[in-house]
């Protein structure tokens, strides 16, 4: 019924509590498929000695020769499955034991080919609850809270028909921003569904993370993962597509405002300026987010800087409280 997908690639101090949160999944139709992107450290042989204890379940282990990446990796886990929905987890973060249970009977009752939940935030300051909006039509999850920015479009929060992805794939060679496939993914469901519950723990402890990294390869990157969602929403029949494509271009080059390598503020300006005209627009993101985007289109980036000065000691306390 499930087909579970678990890409690793040096996650030795994560792998082992990843793994024990699948096998103890309280839902048994499901196989595990991890896959090995050339791991130069110990953590396929943790996670073998972790899956021997579990004979009864369904897991398979393929391997690269050479490393290939998170997108690669995801799609050799996809030729393989069998499964009715297909899930992605990351291998450094864990699961509640009955998330996919909770989900598959969410997708089963509410019909719905794209079923999403809440999650947990880890970091060293404890765990946070993250919480989405609810839709049940994907054209509205895909413009409110894909592209005008009320939700993330990460793969590991999500249960999607296998049918969905059909001859879709994951961008090899591009890896950050990969997780904007999900977008291209949902415009292809009939009936979406939330689960309001916080069962998935997205770990921040893990410096050695690729989302946790940043090198002019991203850049390069996210411009191409960018580039291919907004090829695909040009040809979307859905009304006012063009503004809510304004409103992803705007939301991907907004965290170059919230850095603290001042030089990303030129990114900013270089990026997308043909959508600076919609940023009081998008009527979805908080005001004082506007704002400030709408500041930095003034070319005020003093001010930025405070207010993000002040953002961030918020931001803090509020992790450690």
């Amino acid at each position: 019924m499930v087909s579970v997908i678990i890409p690793f690639y040096n996650v030795s101090p994560f792998i082992e509590r990843c793994a024990y949160s699948l096998m103890e999944q309280t839902y048994q139709d499901v196989e595990f498929i991890f896959v090995d992107d050339a791991s130069p450290d110990e953590s396929r042989h943790i996670l073998e000695q972790v899956i021997r204890r579990f004979p009864e379940r369904d897991v398979k282990i393929l391997s690269h020769a050479v490393n290939k990446g998170l997108p690669a990796a995801r799609n050799t886990g996809l030729q393989q499955a069998k499964g009715e929905y297909i899930y992605h987890c990351d291998s450094d973060d864990w699961l509640e034991t009955d998330m996919l249970e909770k989900m598959i009977e969410t997708a089963v009752s509410r019909n719905a080919d794209f079923v999403y939940c809440d999650f947990l935030l880890e970091s060293n300051n404890g765990t946070h609850y993250m919480g989405n909006p609810s839709f049940t039509d994907p054209e509205e999850m895909i413009k409110v809270g894909f592209l005008a920015g009320l939700m993330k479009y990460n793969v590991w929060n999500k249960l999607v028909s296998r049918a969905l992805y059909d001859t879709l794939f994951f961008p090899e060679g591009h890896g950050m921003g990969e997780d904007m496939t999900m977008i291209l993914v949902a415009m292809r469901a009939k009936q979406t569904a939330h689960l309001a519950e916080g069962l998935y723990h997205y770990n921040k402890l893990n410096a050695n993370a690729f989302s946790n990294t940043f090198s002019e390869r991203h850049l390069i990157d996210i411009k191409f993962n960018t580039s291919r969602t907004l090829q695909v929403l040009q040809e979307w029949p859905v009304s006012d597509t063009d503004v809510y494509a304004h409103f992803f271009k705007l939301n991907i080059k907004l965290p170059f405002l919230f850095s603290q390598d001042k030089n990303q503020y030129k990114l900013w300006e270089e990026w997308f300026p043909e959508s600076n005209p919609y940023i009081l627009k998008n009527k979805y993101l908080p005001f004082r987010t506007r704002i400030i985007q709408w500041v930095a289109a003034k070319g005020l980036f003093g001010i930025v800087n405070l207010y993000v000065q002040f953002v961030n000691r918020i931001y803090y306390r509020w992790l450690r409280s």
